[in-house]
C-alpha cells in the first residue's frame, strides 16, 4: 500500500468522525504520536517555506514561490485541530480560508500547493503536525468597546 492509499484511508476515517457506530466509525482511529523535532526537518526538507512563514523558522537557502507567503501558526479566534492541519497538507484544497492571498490559489479557486501525498511519509506528515499544532496559539475574541447610550 502506497502513501497516497493510507493518505485516503486517513482523510476517510476523519470524514467520519461524526458516525458513533458501524463499520465506517472513526471510534479507535488515531495517527501514531509524532516527534516535533523530526516535523521542523519536514519541512525544511520539503521546503514549505517556500511558500509559508512560520515566527521562528527561516531558511536562507529556499527561494520564495509566492509574492506573499501564507502564515502557519500564529495568533488565531478558533482552535486548529490535529485533524485540520493533517486535511490541510494531504488535501489542501478541501478549505481555504477567506483573504488568502490571490498569487496562493489558481483561477478556479483550488490552492497552488503541491501535491504531497506521494512525495512525503506518514512518518514526516504526522511529525510536521505534531511540529505545528503547538504553533497556534488562540486567542480571546475582541469586543468593540461601546459608549453609553443615552
Amino acid at each position: 500500500m502506497n502513501i497516497y492509499s493510507v493518505l485516503l484511508l486517513i482523510i476517510g476515517f476523519i470524514s467520519l468522525t461524526g458516525c458513533e457506530y458501524g463499520p465506517n466509525a472513526s471510534r479507535g482511529f488515531s495517527l501514531p504520536e509524532g516527534d516535533a523535532a523530526n516535523g521542523q526537518q519536514v519541512l525544511v526538507k520539503h521546503k514549505c517555506l517556500a511558500c509559508h512563514t512560520l515566527e521562528g523558522v527561516s531558511d536562507d537557502t529556499i527561494e520564495p514561490e509566492l509574492a506573499t507567503l501564507v502564515q502557519l501558526g500564529g495568533r488565531t479566534t478558533k482552535v486548529t485541530t490535529y485533524a485540520e492541519l493533517v486535511t490541510s497538507i494531504i488535501n489542501p484544497s478541501h478549505k481555504i480560508a477567506q483573504g488568502y492571498m490571490l498569487d496562493s490559489v489558481s483561477e478556479s479557486g483550488k490552492s497552488k500547493m503541491r501535491n504531497y501525498n506521494d512525495v512525503m511519509t506518514v512518518t514526516e506528515l504526522v511529525d510536521l503536525v505534531t511540529f505545528l499544532q503547538p504553533t497556534y496559539k488562540v486567542k480571546p475574541n475582541e469586543y468593540t468597546p461601546y459608549g453609553r447610550y443615552y
